[in-house]
């Protein structure tokens, strides 16, 4: 344990190109073509994904607008490569801790472009300081456009059940609330955040349990066996449609169980990351889940 986290705290200062070695395996690459390919080969197996371009926490409203653009091109180059997937989005990386009303307005110009062709957008949830803020965006977004937009709720958070119950006023059988559900990843306080792993896992099924009787969409995001055999069981309990639920995962984690799952007949829909920003990414995945420092000295070190 100690020797993983020592490497944690390592990592930032070791040589890029090292870090790549590693990384490369949970980013699809630092172009949008990079993305496309991977998001295709998902496609033939029989998967959907959402296309992620990497960055967040930004500190000059230029660069929101340049990310904003950025996300123009993402989406008519997908598009225009007929990949099966949808699109997802930090708010920081537009500009939310310096100007929330200029946030709103770039991603609602992605949420247009994303529209124009019946696509769809995710709002990605971030740190505690920026959850009312991103609940704020989605409510205005959903809106107006009821079909093409969703939002990351994280079960670990002492507040996602009232979060849940409180945005049902946008909810209707006709147009259902679609939500990706995550345990959370952000170092968050006691007081508002639930710490132990069973506390966590227990909080993930009950909020999918509420998604699935109040006929939410969820996005089922996790690479836990044991939350995905209570997800089996809530699916079979209330005989959910195949159509109204799907499964999530991360690119290039737990392979063998999201085949799995694939072979029991379940969407699947794979975050496919890429961009520039790949090494701050990779160096807060590991912060994240120390355990992968075993497998960095393998890429590292070890050959075939």
């Amino acid at each position: 344990m100690w020797f993983n986290k020592l490497i944690a705290s390592l990592l930032p200062l070791m040589p890029k190109s090292l870090v790549w070695i590693f990384s490369k395996r949970y980013i699809a690459g630092k172009t949008v073509g990079d993305a496309i390919k991977v998001a295709r080969d998902y496609n033939e197996k029989g998967m959907v994904v959402t296309i992620d371009l990497l960055g967040e926490f930004i500190t000059k409203l230029s660069e929101a607008e340049k990310n904003k653009n950025t996300y123009l091109n993402i989406i008519d180059s997908v598009q225009k490569a007929k990949v099966d997937g949808n699109y997802s989005l930090k708010p920081t990386m537009f500009g939310l801790l310096i100007d929330k009303e200029a946030c709103y307005n770039f991603i609602r110009e992605i949420v247009v472009k994303a529209v124009s062709y019946d696509n769809f957008v995710r709002i990605d949830m971030e740190d505690s300081q920026c959850v009312d803020m991103e609940i704020d965006i989605f409510r205005r977004l959903k809106r107006e456009f009821p079909r093409n937009v969703g939002l990351v709720l994280q079960a670990y958070l002492k507040r996602t059940p009232g979060d849940i119950d409180d945005m049902l006023d946008l909810h209707s059988r006709e147009v259902a609330l679609n939500y990706r559900l995550c345990k959370g990843i952000y170092v968050e306080p006691a007081e508002i955040a639930y710490k132990k792993y069973e506390e966590i896992n227990s909080q993930f099924l009950k909020n999918l349990e509420t998604m699935l009787k109040n006929g939410i969409y969820p996005g089922i995001a996790t690479h836990d066996t044991a939350l995905v055999e209570g997800a089996f069981k809530l699916i079979e309990k209330y005989k959910v449609p195949k159509d109204k639920y799907e499964f999530q995962m991360l690119y290039g984690v737990t392979p063998a169980l999201r085949q799995s799952i694939v072979d029991k007949g379940h969407k699947m829909r794979i975050y496919v990351p890429y961009g520039e920003q790949w090494f701050a990414y990779s160096t807060r995945r590991l912060k994240e889940n120390p355990k992968m420092a075993s497998e960095i000295i393998k890429a590292l070190f070890v050959r075939g």
